[in-house]
């Protein structure tokens, strides 16, 4: 449910704009709420979606806008009722800073707040695993736990079966900094999502746990996880042991899509040789680039959607008519051409005019389908 912006009250605005501006992780507000139940009144009361290991956790955070000198609370999901954040703590003045001296007139008290709530919930999460009566389990934490920033969760499947997921950060490189001009707002990384199932007793050689590399979602534009094939578990290995060969594959993988963005570059500069200079392209990750180009008195885009995997994978085209329009006055456009001369081993200038040559057959094909109106 999404709230008006003058239905919340100001200072509560101003928390919640602080925490979702300044917070160290990408949080979601997923909805807001009044205290009645017309939601009638202003709107003091929100969900929050909070990454961790991989996943979310949804915390509720109720303020009083009657009241904006008390500290809110904060409930916590119904799987997490044992966690009381607060009596981990070694004496109660450790709190003092979070609740027990609320200024609401301060923005930065709700982000000081869940950051210390999270902080928690990772220690209380790492305790129950801990505590979990599993041989394998026991073993493995013990190698691993002198890796920085580890995160844990002790939860249920589908089968309603015990399992412990971890979530292991990899690579000590900083990617962001590999890459020119980088937009990110926030360090990419790349995690190896692990899961055990619980209750198995240890055997001489255990069966592999289900392994998942998860990244960043904006990483996509210079480096897909997908293409990442898994090295191989075998028999008897333990994550210790396995952690190192996958981070050096991985390494590798990282540093060539990283020298990837100028191969694109060249290609995008290739193609201004029989195309003109390109109206837009995409500076930094050279992914897409469109040109505008005539056939006659036909005037059309090229549009060029470059892979990662570029020259191993050849790009897409897309023609886009500048003088045909279908009912809703959006231009006309082709499919996605793909069936054009290639080689990954020519060189640039090659491929360009490779593609300028189909091209030129293919713009009357096109200028005759707008006309007839085949295309939409």
């Amino acid at each position: 449910m999404a709230a008006a912006p003058e239905n919340v009250p100001s200072f509560i605005a101003a928390q919640l704009s602080h925490l979702l501006a300044h917070f160290r992780l990408t949080l979601k507000v997923d909805q807001m709420w009044s205290a009645d139940k017309y939601n009638s009144g202003p709107f003091d009361r929100f969900s929050l979606l909070i990454p961790y290991c991989l996943d979310f956790i949804r915390w509720d955070v109720i303020f009083d806008a009657e009241s904006p000198n008390a500290a809110p609370d904060v409930i916590f999901g119904p799987e997490d009722d044992s966690f009381h954040p607060f009596h981990m703590l070694p004496s109660p003045e450790s709190s003092n800073n979070c609740l027990s001296d609320w200024n609401y007139k301060d923005p930065s008290r709700l982000l000081t707040l869940i950051q210390f709530l999270r902080d928690q919930y990772v220690l209380y999460q790492r305790k129950r695993v801990e505590e979990v009566d599993d041989e394998r389990l026991k073993f493995e934490i013990s190698t691993i736990l002198s890796r920085e920033g580890i995160e844990m969760y002790m939860g249920s499947n589908a089968e309603k079966l015990e399992e412990v997921k971890f979530a292991v950060p990899l690579l000590d490189m900083n990617i962001n900094n590999m890459v020119s001009c980088c937009p990110w707002r926030y360090s990419q990384k790349i995690y190896l999502q692990v899961v055990y199932p619980v209750g198995r007793k240890y055997t001489s050689v255990p069966s592999a746990p289900r392994l998942k590399l998860v990244s960043s979602p904006e990483l996509k534009a210079v480096f897909s996880i997908d293409d990442v094939k898994l090295p191989s578990w075998v028999d008897g290995m333990c994550l210790a042991e396995y952690l190192p060969n996958l981070e050096e594959y991985l390494g590798k993988q990282v540093f060539e899509a990283v020298s990837l963005i100028e191969v694109r570059r060249q290609f995008i500069e290739a193609l201004a040789s029989p195309f003109g200079r390109p109206i837009e392209a995409d500076p930094v990750f050279c992914r897409k680039a469109t040109f505008l180009c005539a056939s006659g008195v036909f005037t059309f885009l090229v549009h060029f959607m470059i892979p990662t995997q570029f020259p191993k994978q050849q790009p897409a085209v897309m023609l886009q008519s500048s003088q045909h329009f279908n009912s809703q006055m959006a231009p006309l456009k082709s499919r996605l051409i793909s069936d054009y001369p290639w080689s990954p081993r020519w060189e640039p200038l090659q491929m360009a005019e490779r593609i300028c040559e189909f091209l030129a057959d293919e713009a009357l094909n096109f200028k005759r389908q707008c006309s007839e109106g085949q295309v939409q």
